[in-house]
């Protein structure tokens, strides 16, 4: 695992805009490699703000050859607001022309009786339509410090031996859902945490300063960045 790397930007607007265009450099730098780059996406405000800025970064990246996963998702409908897909699809990946084939959404409650199927079925997913590593994995960070749904003190966090898992108590509504494990989470070439809000800062202190959080046991084996606005930087 790269040691992290921090970078800070004045706002949320300027920390969107600026993840938003070394997103699109490096999935394009590495389609010249001859790579179909997979990624992982996020979900929350400041990654909405992201994907809306990508929608509109003018590069010669070729969209349909991206295939996309998503690090965790909330066990609800399928046209639920709250999951993170669906507001994905809105704000980038209609719009830029990813292929459907290649969008890869966790199971819906209205695909699967109950969470742990999902969870298996996407574990599965990823096991045969997956690459062997994220080009990048982007993660947002709790002010509890939790990263996908991967929360503190929850035995979720030990899981080696399986992709996902569901996650059936979470501390922030709604309370069930699918996340990656930290070992899943952890092949990727590049792990992205991007922060924003002064809500956050002691997390981000308090990982970045080696405490026991989620946040602080995820890494890419090029990069580990952590993207933060001023407030979300504020106790370092």
């Amino acid at each position: 695992m790269s040691s992290p790397r921090i970078e800070v930007h004045d706002d949320g607007p300027a920390l969107a805009l600026a993840v938003a265009g070394l997103l699109v450099s490096r999935l394009a730098a590495a389609q010249a490699e001859g790579l179909e780059p997979h990624l992982a996406l996020t979900g929350g405000s400041i990654a909405d703000a992201i994907h809306h800025e990508v929608a509109g970064v003018s590069s010669d990246l070729d969209w349909s050859k991206v295939d996309f996963w998503w690090g965790d998702e909330r066990f609800v409908p399928r046209d639920s607001p709250d999951r993170n897909a669906g507001a994905a699809r809105a704000a980038f990946l209609d719009p830029v022309g990813a292929d459907p084939e290649r969008v890869h959404e966790i199971g819906s409650s209205d695909d699967f009786d109950s969470v742990a199927d999902a969870a298996k079925a996407y574990g599965r997913e990823i096991q045969d339509h997956g690459s062997e590593t994220f080009e990048v994995v982007m993660l947002g960070v709790g002010p509890d410090g939790h990263v996908a749904s991967l929360f503190p003190d929850q035995p979720t966090l030990d899981v080696e031996d399986e992709v996902a898992v569901p996650v059936t108590d979470s501390p922030k509504p709604p309370s069930e859902r699918v996340s990656l494990t930290l070992p899943a989470l952890n092949r990727t070439r590049a792990t992205w945490l991007v922060v924003s809000g002064a809500e956050k800062a002691d997390a981000v202190a308090k990982a970045l300063a080696g405490g026991d959080l989620p946040a602080a046991r995820v890494g890419g084996s090029e990069e580990t960045v952590w993207f933060l606005d001023r407030e979300a930087a504020s106790a370092l």
